[in-house]
């Protein structure tokens, strides 16, 4: 027998944009139910990895050294979308991001002061004292202390029209007779077959950096009902990481660095890139997404004696070894190729040497839902579902395109949880 359940407002998601969401509704008087797709230990998905939020501020206080405005945090959104940033949402989130930190603090997440001294100078992002673990594990405490019903192992599925829904609940069907819903549970990067749709087989090799549970089944859901999308169909941000990360959920700590002090080769020996051409955050990515052009989407940063000791630390341990000859056969390479290119940069040159394999990781993709200023999705047709909204990766493409800023995801799902929240309640307790 199929089970019922009936709540204002459903959430579909757990990590920060349902959270936000889920808080919202219920602080404007509406029952809530959230329903996660994982279980509890693994709930939350890519926010548990994460750090830092992007925020703006006029002025410099106690969380922020500096000002970093709502003008310059407009710019950087526009670059970063490349062109696909919507300018009405954009202005609406930058705006709003002013207010998330002492919302978050009121519902008990901490964050690290700069004065603390234990993190380096940022002008733009506020870091989350204990990261996004820390975070989740507040937000859920607020939620359960406020009354909103969790469930855990439950995947929606279907969404309908009137805002009620379709789920399973640890593989049981379940009707979700809600007012109104909320989809927030992220993009499709866990889901191989559909990334082989738009990289082939050489999305076989992805790492996926983070939860296991984003296959986009809802995504997919509401494309097929009629649900406009937003951003880049087949892109996603990639970003350079170590290849013996675990398949799912290595998050930050798996991303591979150093390039600017060594050389970096594919599977075949050949040296494919300048090392120095890229500096900042983005060398991350730009390195993943040549990597994922590479032959086996495998390649290699080789680095001398100097050049290790200049590098940032890895988790990793290097592969090492006294010459180069026998670096390349404990990387499978072809001897002459790779003695050529890597001795022809004059970067590496005293042993002993030592390498680290580098994978394309997926961090998440650029394809979502469209969805007005006040988080209702938007169908095909243009028109707004009054009872159904989104909030956070599965709509960020309309701000971000197929581009990304630092601490800026976090944001995208508690300003537009918020927003989304606020909005289902009013319309199931209309």
């Amino acid at each position: 027998m199929q089970e019922r359940c009936a709540p204002d407002v459903l959430v579909a998601g757990g990590g920060v944009a349902a959270l936000s969401a889920a808080l919202a509704a219920r602080r404007a008087g509406a029952s809530v139910l959230l329903a996660e797709q994982a279980p509890e230990a693994l709930r939350g998905g890519n926010v548990r990895h994460a750090r830092n939020l992007r925020i703006m501020h006029e002025a410099p206080s106690r969380l922020f050294p500096d000002s970093y405005g709502e003008a310059e945090f407009l710019n950087d959104l526009r670059q970063a979308g490349g062109g696909f940033c919507d300018e009405a949402l954009a202005r609406l989130f930058v705006r709003r991001s002013a207010d998330l930190p002492q919302w978050l603090e009121d519902h008990g997440v901490a964050f690290q002061l700069p004065a603390a001294g234990a993190l380096p100078y940022s002008r733009k992002t506020a870091f989350l004292l204990g990261g996004g673990m820390a975070m989740l594990n507040a937000l859920y405490r607020a939620a359960r202390k406020m009354g909103v019903r969790i469930a855990y192992d439950c995947e929606v599925t279907t969404l309908h029209p009137d805002g009620s829904a379709e789920m399973t609940s640890a593989g049981r069907p379940v009707t979700v007779a809600s007012r109104a819903a909320i989809a927030c549970s992220g993009g499709y990067q866990a889901n191989r077959a559909w990334l082989k749709q738009d990289f082939g087989d050489a999305a076989e090799n992805f790492v996926i950096r983070g939860t296991s549970f984003a296959d986009g089944g809802l995504l997919r859901s509401l494309l097929d009902g009629g649900a406009a999308p937003s951003g880049t169909p087949g892109a996603c941000h990639l970003v350079a990481v170590d290849a013996r990360s675990p398949p799912f959920d290595g998050g930050v700590v798996s991303r591979a660095d150093g390039f600017r002090f060594g050389v970096v080769v594919d599977r075949n020996g050949d040296r494919f890139h300048e090392e120095d051409d890229w500096s900042g955050p983005n060398r991350y990515s730009a390195w993943g997404r040549e990597v994922a052009a590479r032959p086996g989407q495998i390649a290699f940063l080789v680095l001398d004696a100097s050049g290790v000791e200049r590098a940032p630390p890895s988790i990793f341990p290097a592969i090492v070894a006294e010459s180069l000859a026998e670096m390349a056969g404990l990387l499978g390479v072809d001897p002459e190729n790779f003695i050529r290119n890597v001795t022809g940069s004059g970067r590496v040159k005293n042993s002993p040497f030592h390498a680290f394999p580098i994978r394309p990781g997926v961090t998440f993709t650029c394809c979502g839902l469209k969805v007005d200023k006040a988080a209702h999705i938007v169908t095909k047709g243009g028109d707004p579902s009054p009872a159904l909204f989104a909030a956070g990766l599965i709509m960020a493409p309309n701000l971000l395109g197929a581009g990304y800023l630092a601490g800026v995801a976090l944001t995208i799902g508690a300003v537009f949880g918020v927003i989304a929240g606020e909005g289902a309640a009013r319309h199931a307790r209309a």
